[in-house]
């Protein structure tokens, strides 16, 4: 990342009018640990997530009604021939998507997740400087030679991201409602790990979705007198201070849904039993 740059366009900290230093940088900290850090938590959901999604199985758990958050809402046609497709069970809002390997069973749901998290401010910044190093750290110059912000193709998507935020709500309404349902057994009421694993993950999804920024602009960002609207007041208030912890909560959640598709596996597969306090 500290290979000599005297090749570069003569641009940003290269220009004429800048002090002539061929390093890219002068720094002698590890100003390289961070991205790498990111790069990696990055690469280990987006690996785990991607070879989940795409294993069809193992996803559902009849008897208590685990059905895990990487195959909600699951819309493929369930296909008695070849066993294969979403269960009948666990396809709560009717299946409609053709039976195909290269279709995961969450396909109307996980692009717009995904894009979700792109376009969020916080990640943003975190790949930003980490994958397209732009730039990687502080005093450290960046490889590009030029720069043109948010405002081209493909950047210029980032200004959707209020509009995924719509979208994950209504996700993470039906996330709400899986883990509902779950409190369900044989016997009637039922209350295990697993409830506690997917309710635990639907609440940080919430807390993640509502500190948004586009959550914060949506609840009080166009009001010109906070006077006028004390409730709104109060609810910007309440979600700004949820926004200055919502890169922890972005990770956080990473590692909460790993955790709950990942109990959910080892169950729905017969390696582990649910842990049952009631039911």
């Amino acid at each position: 990342m500290s290979a000599p740059t005297a090749d570069r366009k003569a641009t940003g900290v290269f220009s004429p009018s800048r002090a002539q230093i061929p390093q890219r940088t002068l720094r002698t900290d590890r100003w390289w640990q961070s991205p790498l850090i990111v790069n990696l938590g990055f690469a280990a959901f987006v690996i785990y997530a991607t070879v989940r999604a795409f294993l069809q199985n193992n996803y559902y758990v009849a008897e208590y009604h685990y059905l895990t958050p990487f195959y909600s809402p699951c819309f493929v046609r369930w296909n008695e021939a070849t066993q294969s497709g979403c269960i009948p069970e666990a396809s709560h809002f009717g299946q409609f998507l053709p039976d195909v390997w290269w279709l995961p069973y969450a396909a109307v749901s996980l692009p717009f997740l995904l894009l979700f998290r792109l376009t969020c401010y916080y990640y943003r910044g975190a790949y930003y400087r980490s994958v397209w190093q732009a730039p990687t750290a502080c005093s450290v110059a960046e490889p590009h030679a030029t720069y043109s912000g948010e405002t081209k193709f493909p950047l210029i998507v980032q200004n959707t991201h209020r509009y995924f935020f719509y979208i994950a709500v209504l996700i993470s309404l039906v996330n709400t409602y899986d883990a509902i349902i779950a409190f369900q057994s044989p016997s009637g009421f039922g209350f295990g790990l697993g409830n506690v694993i997917l309710v635990g993950n639907v609440l940080l999804l919430w807390t993640y979705t509502v500190s948004c920024h586009s959550c914060r602009h949506v609840v009080g960002g166009r009001l010109k007198h906070f006077s006028k609207h004390p409730v709104r007041y109060w609810m910007w208030s309440q979600i700004s201070r949820l926004n200055t912890r919502h890169k922890t909560y972005a990770w956080i959640t990473l590692g909460t849904l790993m955790l709950t598709d990942f109990y959910i596996m080892l169950v729905a597969s017969g390696t582990i039993s649910d842990l049952r306090f009631i039911g």
